[in-house]
């Protein structure tokens, strides 16, 4: 068999592969309706564990004060910070009596290790339900507890949100951090619903505290700097005990990075923890990533050959009208319509800057979350 039968064979595989992941799991997200949640109202931590972050606190902290739910309480982790962060959480707790302050002094065990602060803080935290964000995060909703802790139930110990990234205009930049954003989120979610839960996100994510407890908390991870959020939950979650929350309301937004190197290096401590998911995780999604990759290599040098065209461009808009239907329903649900148009660009910059990080990664591992 020629060289060029056997590209074209195994673009064939590839577009199949690509054409299953779409219709058979992205589409549950894509054309998924959001479960019904109960009228309960369950009494919630919300944690917050902040370093240096003291510029951010000021800003965006009196919109999760504000949130409009009957008996919530906020815990805010100064974890080691050089900054006035210790002052600014202090002064929001001499003004709002919900608020409890706990300050972690660095040791070397743990130096620099965000899961020992954010332990203390669940061991200090008063209710059994406990709602995670980033101190430079917002809610976009005054009903953002109620959203997420409406989905907590005798079941349902885990439950999943979705974390946006502010829009900024005229910037290719932001469109990429934010179509991986959707991207990452498209496929947890789609996972989840697939009865697969393999992460979440710290920005906006819930669990309750006994299964924090059950599991020893981050103790099978506790010496890898990130995976406090995707880690744990690819360690605890089940079909069973897992819930989705895309509603609007129970989004939350945070401040994009303002450089490439800035998201670049997040992305290096991000994509670490992913070696140590389970393995049917890491083939998923192993093989997800390289029939990206595949597809728009061997997609190229088909048409640069002329080889079978008119079949490689039948099997090539195929997958990308099928792509743009669920990605289009997908973003539409996270608001994030005005990506779609970028997609294929953004895909191929995100497919390079991916395998740019694993190719480092490899070299060099990643400094911790601060």
């Amino acid at each position: 068999m020629a060289l060029l039968d056997i590209v074209f064979c195994a673009f064939i595989v590839v577009v199949v592969i690509q054409v299953f992941y779409y219709l058979l799991l992205f589409s549950r997200f894509a054309f998924s309706k959001q479960e019904k949640a109960s009228s309960e109202n369950h009494p919630v931590s919300v944690i917050i564990c902040a370093k240096n972050e003291g510029t951010n606190l000021k800003t965006f902290l009196p919109s999760i004060v504000s949130q409009k739910y009957p008996k919530f309480e906020i815990v805010l982790i100064n974890d080691s910070s050089s900054d006035d962060t210790l002052e600014v959480i202090k002064h929001f707790e001499s003004q709002h009596d919900n608020i409890k302050v706990v300050d972690v002094k660095g040791i070397e065990a743990f130096w620099g290790n965000k899961k020992y602060a954010l332990t203390l803080g669940i061991k200090a935290s008063s209710y059994d339900y406990l709602l995670f964000t980033d101190a430079d995060c917002q809610p976009l909703s005054e009903f953002w507890i109620q959203e997420m802790s409406a989905h907590f139930s005798t079941k349902k110990s885990i439950v999943l949100g979705y974390g946006a990234y502010a829009k900024v205009k005229k910037s290719f930049l932001n469109k990429l951090v934010r179509f991986e954003t959707v991207t990452t989120a498209i496929n947890y979610f789609s996972f989840a619903l697939a009865g697969m839960p393999y992460m979440g996100v710290g920005r906006n994510l819930a669990y309750s505290k006994d299964e924090f407890f059950k599991a020893n908390g981050f103790i099978n991870h506790i010496k890898l700097h990130s995976g406090d959020d995707d880690l744990f939950v690819n360690q605890v979650a089940t079909s069973q005990n897992t819930a989705v929350v895309f509603s609007k309301d129970a989004f939350t937004e945070s401040k994009p990075k303002a450089n490439f190197n800035a998201w670049f290096k997040q992305k290096r401590r991000h994509v670490t923890t992913a070696k140590h998911y389970q393995s049917k995780h890491k083939v998923l999604l192993g093989m997800l990533f390289s029939s990206n990759l595949f597809f728009w290599l061997l997609s190229c040098f088909l048409f640069l050959t002329g080889y079978e065209w008119k079949i490689v461009l039948g099997l090539f808009l195929s997958r990308l009208t099928i792509q743009y239907i669920t990605f289009g329903f997908s973003s539409k649900k996270l608001n994030e319509k005005d990506l779609i148009y970028f997609l294929p660009i953004l895909e191929i910059f995100l497919i390079i800057t991916q395998f740019t990080i694993f190719i480092i990664n490899l070299i060099s591992k990643p400094s911790h979350w601060k």
